[in-house]
């Protein structure tokens, strides 16, 4: 009998919290994914991609052909099943969403290839930084634009690749914000903190570092250091190892600084403050963006347009705290470049 009234307590409590998780639960699909086959964005992407072979090979690294063959191989595997509570996703959908997180994730590795071939610097992701374009002082701005230089100002802030491409660019914050401030309030840093980037994970890719190393940006000393961001060390009285480090990064993050000469010295709007309204300065500011990727891409790059920056100023230095296992992350980077596979061959001679 004693174990009849244990079996029926037991029944008892899981009834009661069956109930109980009822109640949380309100609904059994958020709203927001309500709208998903009018609004997704697969349904709202996918046709237009079909009727583009070239973009679609682009955005999913396959022909058309290439994936209706894929799909009609893993079809049965993939297909769920609709119920009253809630319709399935379709293994199209499955397929497109998988080749692309997958696609994206090639995407940058590619970036990190091209980044070690032209600089000698591993797992870099991109080069940031950012540049105050003059703007003339808008209506009732107030101080917000309103910087230490005497401009008002708009700050760009843009993550270029290997060939001076911008892959990402922030428009349109206040002059008076520094680089940080702007980078940590930027989509692409909310996706990194999220660890929604869909980057590549620690990976031993070079002999030299011993552990698997995450994939990290090259910046300036306006960037806090963190364990996606690399920054030079400070000070004046450095050790060899740490010179060789600042010299090394160095080399990688001048590519965004070219990449600025490239688009203020050809787009030379930016030589002087633009007389127009704050939201057609970010637009022309993001025009010029992309014509200088368009441009780059059919044209080149000629050396004179980037030897210097005309008419886009610098941030200052950003100060705060560095956690312990950034340092730690910077450290090791610097041990691989003074390791006998790491090192080059003539970096004692450049620091």
């Amino acid at each position: 009998m004693a174990g009849n009234e244990e079996l029926l307590l037991v029944a008892l409590l899981a009834k009661k919290k069956s109930k109980r998780r009822s109640v949380e639960r309100k609904v059994h699909v958020h709203p927001m994914l309500l709208s998903r086959m009018s609004t997704g964005a697969h349904h709202t992407l996918f046709n237009d991609l079909c009727a583009d072979e070239r973009k679609f090979f682009n955005y999913f690294c396959m022909s058309k052909p290439s994936f209706e063959e894929l799909l009609s191989y893993v079809r049965r595997d993939i297909t769920g099943t609709t119920t009253n509570m809630r319709e399935c996703i379709a293994p199209d959908e499955k397929l497109a969403v998988t080749l692309r997180y997958l696609a994206t994730e090639r995407f940058w590795l590619e970036i990190a290839a091209q980044f070690y071939q032209k600089t000698d610097f591993p797992h870099c992701l991109g080069a940031l930084d950012g540049k105050h374009i003059r703007v003339i002082k808008p209506e009732n701005s107030g101080s917000l634009y309103y910087n230490y230089k005497n401009y008002f100002l708009i700050l760009l802030l843009a993550v270029c690749d290997a060939s001076h491409k911008f892959i990402f660019i922030d428009v349109g914050a206040y002059g008076k914000s520094s680089d940080t401030t702007v980078f940590k309030e930027s989509k692409i840093f909310r996706k990194l903190e999220n660890q929604t980037l869909n980057g590549p994970a620690p990976q031993e890719s070079y002999s030299g570092f011993g552990t698997p190393m995450p994939f990290v940006f090259v910046a300036n000393e306006a960037f806090g250091l963190s364990q996606h961001i690399l920054r030079p060390y400070a000070g004046k009285f450095l050790s060899q190892k740490k010179r060789i480090f600042n010299y090394r990064l160095s080399r990688a993050r001048r590519l965004i600084e070219c990449s600025f000469g490239i688009l203020a010295n050809k787009w030379r709007i930016f030589h002087r403050p633009l007389n127009v309204s704050l939201s057609l300065a970010e637009d022309i500011i993001k025009a010029c963006c992309v014509l200088h990727n368009f441009v780059r891409d059919r044209d080149g790059v000629r050396i004179e347009d980037t030897l210097t920056v005309e008419g886009l100023f610098d941030m200052e230095p950003a100060a705060g705290p560095t956690s312990r296992l950034a340092s730690h992350l910077r450290d090791k980077f610097a041990d691989y470049f003074v390791s006998d596979q790491g090192a080059l061959p003539w970096q004692l001679q450049r620091i």
